[in-house]
Protein backbone atom coordinates (compact mmCIF):
# COMPACT_ATOMS: atom_id res chain seq x y z
CA UNK A 1 0.00 0.00 0.00
CA UNK A 2 1.24 3.49 -0.87
CA UNK A 3 -0.80 7.07 -0.12
CA UNK A 4 0.00 9.38 -3.29
CA UNK A 5 0.88 13.13 -1.51
CA UNK A 6 -0.87 16.46 -3.04
CA UNK A 7 -0.12 19.85 -1.95
CA UNK A 8 -1.67 22.87 -3.09
CA UNK A 9 0.98 24.94 -4.07
CA UNK A 10 -1.29 27.66 -4.76
CA UNK A 11 -2.31 27.36 -1.22
CA UNK A 12 0.65 26.61 0.68
CA UNK A 13 2.09 29.50 3.11
CA UNK A 14 5.43 28.03 3.50
CA UNK A 15 5.53 27.91 7.11
CA UNK A 16 7.65 24.79 6.63
CA UNK A 17 6.21 22.74 9.21
CA UNK A 18 5.34 19.59 6.85
CA UNK A 19 9.37 19.74 6.02
CA UNK A 20 10.24 19.83 9.54
CA UNK A 21 7.81 17.46 10.67
CA UNK A 22 8.48 15.15 7.92
CA UNK A 23 11.53 15.94 6.78
CA UNK A 24 11.89 12.49 3.93
CA UNK A 25 8.25 13.37 2.55
CA UNK A 26 8.81 17.24 2.25
CA UNK A 27 10.91 20.13 1.57
CA UNK A 28 10.75 23.79 0.71
CA UNK A 29 11.13 25.14 -2.91
CA UNK A 30 10.93 28.87 -3.43
CA UNK A 31 8.99 29.22 -0.34
CA UNK A 32 6.66 26.70 -0.98
CA UNK A 33 6.58 23.15 0.07
CA UNK A 34 6.78 20.30 -2.11
CA UNK A 35 6.62 17.00 -2.47
CA UNK A 36 9.83 14.63 -2.30
CA UNK A 37 8.21 12.10 -4.22
CA UNK A 38 4.60 11.77 -5.27
CA UNK A 39 3.94 8.33 -3.64
CA UNK A 40 4.93 7.39 -0.18
CA UNK A 41 4.76 4.55 2.05
CA UNK A 42 2.10 5.42 4.98
CA UNK A 43 3.94 6.92 7.89
CA UNK A 44 2.23 8.66 11.12
CA UNK A 45 4.68 11.59 10.61
CA UNK A 46 3.06 12.82 7.19
CA UNK A 47 -0.13 11.97 8.61
CA UNK A 48 0.93 14.63 11.50
CA UNK A 49 2.23 16.97 8.60
CA UNK A 50 -1.06 16.88 6.87
CA UNK A 51 -2.96 17.61 10.07
CA UNK A 52 -0.70 20.59 11.05
CA UNK A 53 -0.83 22.33 7.83
CA UNK A 54 -1.93 26.15 8.86
CA UNK A 55 -3.26 26.07 5.34
CA UNK A 56 -4.33 22.83 4.61
CA UNK A 57 -2.54 22.70 1.70
CA UNK A 58 -1.68 18.81 1.75
CA UNK A 59 -3.93 15.89 1.03
CA UNK A 60 -2.69 12.20 1.73
CA UNK A 61 -4.56 9.87 -0.55
CA UNK A 62 -4.54 6.01 -0.25
CA UNK A 63 -4.41 3.59 -3.38
CA UNK A 64 -8.35 4.00 -3.89
CA UNK A 65 -7.98 8.26 -4.04
CA UNK A 66 -9.91 8.15 -0.63
CA UNK A 67 -8.44 10.86 2.05
CA UNK A 68 -6.09 9.87 4.91
CA UNK A 69 -5.10 13.32 5.91
CA UNK A 70 -5.27 15.36 6.75
CA UNK A 71 -7.57 13.34 9.41
CA UNK A 72 -10.65 15.50 10.95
Amino acid sequence: MTWRVEIDRDVCIGSGMCAGMAPDVFELENERSRAVAEEIDPQEAALDAADSCPALAITLLDEDGEVVGPRP
